[in-house]
Order: structure tokens, then C-alpha cells, then sequence
């Protein structure tokens, strides 16, 4: 029995960097499940690495299409060519960050007034974008799931203004479910716990991080791209049909701990 019923359904993978980053892990899932998967980039480098990992499903119905969530037009026609070539999107994984690097590690309050807006732009202000993009192609209801962390509502060495930016991410996805189910379309957010990614090469204190985790949750151990995935593909499925507004960790049960 097909539980999570997206067998040839039309999902939007946005934010694969490369083969290690949760986007890829979510979209290798959905391709084995037989779902089509979508794939949007924002520079040339990152549609090779798409393209590279796409050699190894010749067999399955992809795209890649580009997709600047920094502009608006580049939003709108991303999706209108998306939505002429398959009809129906069926859900989209917002799988989106990105801060300066200095606004990192440097303390937070010297986070610069650009610095901030940029964040806030293409971390949190993308799915708002995103959403309104897809909608008029969501015509049977879906799923919007987007990525989110811990920092976004707790204090963590390093994350800086990328925490500002979550929060920010968390508020709207549960403005976003609250405008949307009128057309049966969710939004969730999941919070996987610290996966060694390119983005969190960015995080001066990721390592810590990593071994802090390992002591404290209740599971003594990491979450991985796997777990994530899975996840994902759960809530991207009619398995979650009762479930929007919310923020779902995956992280081992750490956020629990004191």
C-alpha cells in the first residue's frame, strides 16, 4: 500500500547546493518514491551540480529551472514555466538561506543595516514570495514545507542575524497557513537539528554544536539527511492531511532540553 501517495506528483525542490545539503537528500527521496521532482537554482554552478546528480536518474521526470528568490520576476517566471510544463504543483520543499558572512561572525550588534535586510530577504521573505508564485498552480490543495533551526527561537553562538531571519521565516510561515487553507494548501515548517551542510560551514561554532548535541539530546546522537527526508516526505503527503502552521523538529529531541 502507497501510504504517502505522491507517485507522479509535481514537487518543487528549492536550495540544492550539493549532494550533502538537506534539499538533495529530500529530492533523492521524492525521486525514489516516484514523485517528479522540480528543481530551481539561482547561479550556473549550482543548476552543473544539479544536472551531475540528475545523471543518475535518467528515467525519472525532472526539470531545472532558474530561479533568483531575490527577484520577483525571476520568481514569476520560474514558476509560470513550471507550472505550463506540468499543470499542477503538488507541493514545495523552501529549502532557502543565506546571510553575509561577516554579519555571522561578527557580533551581533554590529549586524549592518544591508546586512540584515539581505537575510531577511532571501531567508524569509522567499517563501512568502514563493507561495504566492505557486498558488495559482496548487488548484488541488498541497503542501509548502520550508527548513528552519533551533535559532530561531533560541540564542546560539554564531547564528547571528540567520536566527533574526528564522524567526522571521517561522512567524510567516503560520501567516501563510492561516491565508492558505482556505485552498487546502499547508505550510509547515521543519526545524532538523545540526547536519554538517555547506551552510553550516558558515557557523563558527558548528563543531560544538555538533558535540553538544550528542551529550544533550535524548537520543545521544545527531539527526542526519536521511531522517530530514524522510520527514519531509511525510509532511509533503496526505500522512499529514490535519497538519499546517506548524514548526516540527527533528533534531534527536534536543529542543527540549533545558
Amino acid at each position: 500500500m502507497d501510504l504517502l501517495q505522491l507517485t507522479n506528483k509535481n514537487i518543487v525542490v528549492m536550495g540544492v547546493a550539493n549532494e550533502r545539503s538537506i534539499a538533495w537528500g529530500i529530492a533523492k527521496k521524492l525521486l525514489e518514491v516516484g514523485a517528479n521532482v522540480i528543481f530551481t537554482y539561482r547561479k550556473e554552478r549550482s543548476k552543473g551540480k544539479i544536472d551531475k546528480v540528475l545523471a543518475n536518474y535518467p528515467d525519472h521526470n525532472t526539470a531545472v529551472v532558474e530561479c533568483d528568490v531575490n527577484s520577483d520576476e525571476s520568481i514569476a517566471k520560474a514558476f509560470t514555466e513550471i507550472g505550463e510544463k506540468y499543470g499542477v504543483i503538488h507541493g514545495v520543499v523552501h529549502s532557502l538561506a543565506f546571510a553575509n558572512a561577516e554579519d555571522l561572525k561578527n557580533r551581533f550588534v554590529e549586524t549592518t543595516r544591508d546586512g540584515y535586510a539581505f537575510a531577511q530577504d532571501t531567508s524569509s521573505y522567499s517563501l512568502i514570495a514563493v507561495s504566492k508564485a505557486a498558488k495559482p498552480y496548487m488548484t488541488e490543495g498541497g503542501s509548502i514545507v520550508t527548513m528552519s533551526y533551533l535559532g530561531a527561537e533560541r540564542v546560539l553562538d554564531g547564528y547571528n542575524v540567520m536566527g533574526v531571519a528564522k524567526a522571521a521565516l517561522e512567524a510567516s510561515m503560520r501567516y501563510l497557513a492561516a491565508d492558505l487553507g482556505a485552498d487546502n494548501i499547508r505550510v509547515n515548517a521543519l526545524s532538523a537539528g545540526a547536519i554538517r551542510t555547506l551552510a553550516a560551514k558558515g557557523i563558527p561554532s558548528f563543531n560544538q554544536i555538533l558535540h553538544k548535541i550528542e551529550d544533550t539530546a535524548p537520543l545521544k546522537r545527531n539527526t542526519n539527511q536521511e531522517e530530514v527526508a524522510d520527514m519531509t516526505l511525510v509532511m509533503l503527503s496526505q500522512l499529514s492531511r490535519g497538519v499546517t502552521g506548524e514548526t516540527i523538529y527533528i533534531d534527536c529531541g534536543y529542543n527540549i532540553m533545558g
